[in-house]
């Protein structure tokens, strides 16, 4: 995988989980402090670079960090009183990125996403998190509701975010314990069998004109919020 942008390479150098075995600088980057010293920097070019990673949005750095390494979900559970945040088919890389850096923020044990009908962790999702996925695990899992299921047995109460009847105010739980939060896909929200699965579904008040937030701002205040009662 080639990753790209400042964050990106940096944070996997940093946090040593896969290999960086290749780093491709413009001259102006290659000079910064957490390159300079480096045996394998090798200077190029924008639009070498930008050729390399298949983006213009590379801000001067690319490397080859291998395959990314996902972890397996029960890693995530067993933990004492884990914070789990579940993506149900989110499709833009953008957002799991986004979503896996305030992750990684509150100190969270891990994100799980489907195989399937979702984002994976690519190049673009590894620059959108500012390199937070090379921190916080990430897992993937054949049947959303089925992990839900487990981290129940685990000990865990799960939360999905929703819209409408049933959900109460985000801030009614005191969210102890295990916890695991359910964010739905863009637009469509929880399937209804994952929305089931949870033990509470909890909402967000909307008080402007607009009916809903971005997945990856509802993602940063539910879980900010959780964290802060959870403190």
């Amino acid at each position: 995988m080639i990753i790209y942008g400042r964050n990106a390479v940096r944070e996997a150098l940093r946090s040593g989980r896969r290999p960086v075995t290749e780093i491709w600088a413009a001259e102006t980057v290659s000079t910064e402090p957490w390159l300079a010293a480096l045996p394998d920097v090798t200077i190029h070019g924008g639009e070498e670079i930008a050729s390399r990673c298949g983006s213009e949005d590379h801000q001067g750095v690319c490397a080859d960090a291998g395959e990314y390494r996902y972890v397996p979900a029960a890693e995530l559970l067993e933990g004492p009183d884990p914070l789990i945040v579940v993506l149900d088919q989110v499709q833009d890389p953008q957002n799991l990125g986004a979503v896996c850096r305030t992750a990684e923020a509150v100190g969270a044990a891990g994100v799980v996403i489907p195989e399937r009908r979702s984002a994976e962790v690519t190049p673009a999702a590894v620059k959108a998190s500012a390199g937070a996925t090379e921190w916080v695990p990430v897992a993937r899992v054949r049947n959303v509701a089925d992990f839900l299921a487990e981290a129940k047995k685990a000990g865990c109460w799960c939360y999905g975010a929703a819209l409408g009847d049933g959900a109460v105010d985000y801030l009614e739980p005191d969210y102890s314990g295990g916890c695991v939060l359910v964010l739905g896909a863009e637009g469509a929200g929880l399937r209804p069998r994952v929305a089931a699965s949870c033990d509470q579904l909890v909402t967000l008040p909307m008080r402007g004109s607009l009916d809903s937030l971005n997945i990856s701002a509802a993602a940063a205040a539910l879980l900010y919020a959780i964290a802060s009662r959870r403190a």
